[in-house]
């Protein structure tokens, strides 16, 4: 099947041969009949399976144009990196449409950004804290939305979006469309369909757990980080085929590590993405490795969720992630679009358990190779790999006070504590001898 077979408009057309894409998905020829009816959708797709052209296509289908400053599609997406790669998206597919088109985010002054909706828009892409802080302060008005889009919603609800997520609900019109892409179903992402959704169409392809045929896997143990260190410059210094590398990381600690381990050997070749990065910082890092300026680029998982990277090589695992869906997140970023990729795990003996994780959710073993002889084993371990010394702890008994005695002498009269007030019977009779009375008032 072809995209001509969807009877979609000549400008659109134009515009997926300008980007040499002809053949739909599997999620993009299942999903545009269903939205293209008007109905509630659940897409589950694993990563590189086209989910953000699935809803795009249909959406700016049904587009029609409008003098109104307000949008009538709205996508909400969880990380300022995916803004930017959906309004990109959404920019290249209306090349030759008249659609305006913006995106807003966190971490930056809102004064930059509310220029960009005060001239007008049709598609607004928006994370969900930048977008309430439009829509509560009255700069944005929602009340037009035909088509309301959460793409990555697991990943939303797994950042603690879901309050958000229901205030922006709340103010959006009644009749509309909701399209919703995650990655994984779990059991909260039911909950929430449930709670605010009326009988989405569930939409299946390639769910998370489905190796992609074009991925080729492979695992090597190691004892330790400087060992991963030897090992990930050895492939860099020698496998020319590692053109563009992304390597990925559980913390934000261990990416800074290992970027200050191997950025003196690979610096003008080797960025590094995640949170506690600048706002620049992230973007330059991001349009540098997508522009094939930079060879290598260090992320960690929640800023790299979701991103479209170009023509990836390999994807290294520099730890093996506690979450099996995140190891599948992760080798989803190269071997797309029909493409050959290599995914590579750097693997020790604690991570016996969550490999076995991966194994089971995928169906299949990670494939095994040896250590390279050249590599360096090193025996010298970090502050975390040191084994932790646990201290007994012994609780210490108080002793109990001792109480006081009596005093060793006796206590002068005047600080006596006892009652000294005198009756005036008592006194009379101290003074006279005899009780004295005032006598009788006479009648």
């Amino acid at each position: 099947m072809q995209f001509s077979s969807f009877k979609i408009n000549s400008s659109l057309l134009n515009a997926l041969n300008d980007l040499q894409i002809t053949t739909p998905t599997t999620i993009q020829e299942k999903a545009f009949p269903v939205i293209m009816s008007g109905r509630d959708v659940v897409g589950i797709a694993q990563t590189g399976t086209g989910k953000t052209i699935s809803y795009l296509l249909p959406c700016l289908h049904q587009w029609k144009f409008t003098k109104d400053k307000s949008p009538t599609v709205l996508i909400v997406v969880p990380t300022r990196e995916l803004v930017l790669q959906v309004v990109e998206d959404v920019e290249n597919l209306s090349k030759y449409m008249q659609i305006r088109v913006a995106g807003v985010y966190g971490g930056v002054n809102m004064i930059q950004q509310s220029p960009l909706l005060a001239e007008g828009l049709d598609v607004l892409v928006a994370t969900p804290g930048r977008l309430l802080d439009f829509a509560l302060n009255g700069t944005l008005k929602l009340k037009l939305v035909k088509r309301f889009i959460i793409d990555e919603v697991d990943e939303m609800l797994n950042l603690g979006f879901r309050p958000q997520l229901i205030r922006v609900i709340d103010l959006l019109p009644k009749k509309r469309q909701n399209l919703m892409f995650s990655a994984t179903i779990t059991q909260e992402l039911k909950d929430f369909i449930a709670d605010f959704f009326i009988d989405p169409l569930e939409i299946e392809a390639a769910r998370t757990g489905t190796p992609l045929v074009n991925i080729k896997q492979a695992g090597i143990k190691v004892p330790n980080f400087n060992t991963k260190i030897n090992l990930l410059k050895f492939l860099l210094r020698t496998h020319p085929e590692f053109s563009k590398v992304l390597v990925f990381v559980s913390t934000k600690k261990l990416a800074d590590d290992v970027f200050d381990n191997i950025e003196s050997e690979f610096h003008e070749n080797i960025g590094i993405i995640h949170s506690n990065k600048s706002q620049n910082n992230r973007f330059e890092a991001f349009r540098s490795f997508n522009n094939d300026k930079l060879r290598v680029l260090i992320a960690t998982d929640i800023v790299a969720r979701g991103l479209d990277f170009d023509d990836i090589t390999h994807v290294v695992n520099f730890d093996i992630p506690e979450i099996a869906e995140s190891y599948m997140h992760r080798i989803g970023r190269t071997g797309r679009a029909d493409k050959k990729g290599v995914a590579l795990a750097f693997i020790t003996k604690n991570d016996i358990d969550y490999r076995k994780s991966i194994e089971e959710l995928m169906g299949c073993k990670i494939p095994m190779m040896k250590m390279p002889e050249e590599v360096e084993i090193s025996k010298e371990l970090t502050l975390d790999e040191l084994p932790q010394v646990v201290m007994k702890n012994v609780l210490v008994s108080i002793p109990k006070k001792e109480e006081g005695g009596e005093a060793f002498h006796e206590k002068k009269g005047k600080n006596l504590k006892v009652n000294m007030k005198v009756r005036r019977a008592e006194a009379m009779r101290n003074k006279y001898g005899k009780l004295q009375t005032r006598g009788q008032k006479k009648k």
